[in-house]
């Protein structure tokens, strides 16, 4: 399966936090403003990540237990997901 190949949620949540902290002492060094908004950027690439992967592979087992009218709800947020 692809997924096995691929970083678990949690090993990439680890890493968002690493990156985070990273930030944090780039920022209380007063790092170069470029150096901060790459990191920054980077960070939102792999919360992306994380949700597209949630998106993916936990969807269709949301979609079972929530409530019709929420079901609508879910739809709209995973193509807004998929769109951004």
């Amino acid at each position: 399966m692809y997924n096995s190949f691929m970083k678990s949620n949690q090993q990439r949540l680890n890493n968002v936090i690493g990156q985070i902290e990273g930030v944090k002492k780039m920022m209380d060094s007063n790092v170069d403003c470029l150096k901060v908004l790459t990191q920054l950027k980077a960070i939102k690439s792999a919360i992306g990540g994380v949700m597209d992967s949630v998106v993916e592979d936990k969807f269709d087992t949301c979609l079972k237990s929530v409530s019709p009218d929420d079901k609508n709800l879910l739809v709209q947020i995973k193509k807004y997901v998929k769109s951004n």
